[in-house]
């Protein structure tokens, strides 16, 4: 049996320096979170999550505010530990906090429910009702109106929810 030639090809056989300079930028990418989460502490080092050099600048995505905040205490030694692997002199650290786009179907739960969707497995902790009825008297009590407001709120918004939680009980 003869075999048939096809004039297809993948468009990966052709040469192309697009794709190549892509990978060695990922590639390179890749070697400077290695060397960030080497001469970082162990526990900040997991919230160094991603990490690009554009021209004379790093930045580094972690997932809080809180961590960036840690991160910022090592700029001079990530900047240095960095240095043999960039193509250019990289001067500038900025570290950005990697957030998620919340869908619009979240702003419309309750409160339990809003839990549930941005932290999947955990439970909002709900007082007993003896306990929310004990906050809603001190409240009354209470002489500051700012901190009776509040306090008035927390018990309003913890019986609803106490009420929405009742049947998974």
């Amino acid at each position: 049996m003869t075999k048939k030639l096809t004039s297809f090809k993948a468009a990966l056989s052709f040469p192309n320096g697009t794709i190549a300079y892509y990978c060695s930028q990922i590639a390179q990418q890749k070697q400077v979170l290695q060397r960030i989460h080497e001469v970082l502490p162990i526990a900040i080092a997991e919230h160094a999550l991603h990490c690009v050099v554009n021209g004379k600048k790093l930045l580094i995505y972690t997932d809080t505010a809180a961590w960036a905040s840690q991160l910022r205490f090592y700029n001079r030694a990530i900047l240095t530990a960095i240095a043999p692997v960039t193509r250019e002199s990289v001067s500038i650290m900025q570290i950005k906090v990697r957030t998620e786009a919340l869908p619009t179907e979240r702003r419309r739960k309750s409160g339990n429910e809003a839990l549930q969707t941005m932290h999947p497995g955990k439970k909002a902790n709900i007082p007993s009702p003896e306990k929310i009825a004990f906050i809603h008297n001190h409240s009354l009590t209470v002489s500051d109106e700012q901190l009776k407001a509040a306090l008035l709120r927390l018990s309003a918004t913890l019986e609803k929810l106490s009420k929405h939680q009742a049947p998974d009980r």
